[in-house]
């Protein structure tokens, strides 16, 4: 049985109970913003491998949307949500309204993504990371886990999030789990509702730009992100915004001699909605 919490109070005591009865010893926790797909089905399989308790939290979390942003429009389904949950064994839904996670309005105090968090997806998205950094930090505090689960699509998100709990000591463990992808090879994402049969057949621009790119690893870094940005600007339906090599461990651009693991990352607008894809190259460096 899931049980559901939507305040602070009913958090904290459906948390003691579900661990009291699981026996457990590790909580596992899997953000999400509602709008549940297989993607998150899969992160929540692999907290279930892990933990004894499993958390998913639920909540559209306001601080991560620019003006202007699909905040308004964001799917909601919180109905199906629960149903997938509950088909995948979660313990414990949270499902908050901002009054509850901000109870004094926005708050005053945040966490600052740094220097990476203006690239990539900060540059086309101003502030967003300090929004996302700021729910995560204070979900780590209010669900309590040993364990959360995030998505690799979300490499930048992904890196910032490890960071912080690195930098401020949260004692939280990362889990990366790799992107899923429907048959066609396209990412999956809440935002793919969004797009049209045509649309999403344009979409597939993106993973084929990511093997094009994945496919010259050993021409060096340039031919990598040449390969993969000559495919996305080629279709005209796409709206190419950024192609870019990244170290994974500093997620600053690999240099024109780089060897080895590298993360080759593309964003593009597909009709109105845009959309994020990654992938791990293996690179030999060309000088």
């Amino acid at each position: 049985m899931t049980a559901v919490a939507h305040t602070r109070d009913e958090l904290a005591q459906l948390r003691a109970d579900v661990v009291e009865r699981a026996a457990g010893r590790q909580v596992a926790v899997v953000m999400t913003m509602g709008a549940l797909h297989a993607g998150h089905a899969e992160l929540i399989r692999q907290a279930r491998l892990r933990a004894d308790v499993v958390i998913v939290s639920i909540f559209l979390n306001p601080l991560q949307f620019a003006p202007g942003e699909d905040l308004a429009k964001y799917p909601r389904t919180f109905d199906a949500d629960l149903v997938l949950c509950r088909d995948e064994g979660v313990d414990l839904i949270f499902a908050p309204t901002p009054e509850v996670v901000y109870p004094d309005g926005e708050p005053i105090v945040r966490v600052s993504a740094g220097p990476v968090g203006d690239r990539l997806e900060g540059a086309s998205r101003p502030g967003h990371f300090d929004g996302v950094l700021t729910v995560v930090a204070k979900l780590f505090h209010l669900t309590g886990p040993d364990l959360a689960f995030f998505g690799q699509k979300d490499a930048q998100q992904l890196w910032l999030i490890t960071r912080m709990v690195r930098d401020l000591d949260l004692g939280v463990e990362i889990v990366a789990v790799p992107t899923v992808r429907d048959d066609a090879g396209l990412a999956l994402s809440s935002r793919n509702g969004y797009l049209s049969e045509q649309e999403r057949r344009d979409a597939l621009a993106l993973s084929s730009a990511l093997r094009a790119g994945a496919g010259h690893g050993g021409e060096g870094a340039r031919a990598v992100v040449a390969a993969a940005r000559q495919l996305v600007t080629e279709r005209s339906a796409v709206e190419l915004d950024y192609v870019e090599l990244v170290d994974p461990q500093t997620f600053s651009p690999v240099s024109a001699d780089h060897n080895g693991d590298a993360v080759l990352l593309v964003a593009a607008r597909v009709g109105p909605t845009r959309l994020i894809d990654n992938v791990t190259v293996k690179v030999t460096g060309k000088g």
